[in-house]
């Protein structure tokens, strides 16, 4: 095995959790990418726990657990009714994998990112197909 292998085994092994915050949108659509997250990944989110508008002028942002170790097909192209902001932190192997995990349902733009020694954090729009 070379060192990049070696380095992508090791991150399997120290798991596969990526924290999700969705914001920027209408909270239809945050169910949307919930329940897109759900059918490709092990998430905490039940499809139960709905997201809930939240009054006042405050930015409202719904928070999930994803562990992308056991990947599963999504089914094609999922509408949005406007573009949603995801942030993904969690170790370089795991956020690569949520990253493509969503871009079988959505058009996923990388926006933006912040790299740390085990982990980084990116920022994601997602947009229909």
């Amino acid at each position: 095995m070379n060192s990049t292998q070696e380095a992508q085994a090791e991150e399997r092994r120290q798991g596969g959790d990526v924290s999700v915050v969705v914001s920027g949108c209408a909270k239809d659509d945050a169910g949307t990418v919930f329940d897109v997250l759900r059918a490709a990944f092990a998430t905490d989110r039940a499809s139960v726990d709905v997201p809930q508008d939240i009054t006042g002028k405050r930015p409202t942002a719904w928070v999930a657990t994803v562990d992308v170790t056991e990947e599963r097909v999504v089914s094609g192209p999922v509408r949005l009714g406007g573009p949603v902001t995801v942030d993904a932190q969690g170790g370089y192997w795991a956020v690569d994998r949520l990253r493509q995990g969503l871009a079988d349902a959505f058009a996923v733009q990388v926006v933006g990112t912040v790299s740390g020694d085990q982990e980084e954090e990116v920022r994601l729009r997602l947009a229909a197909k």
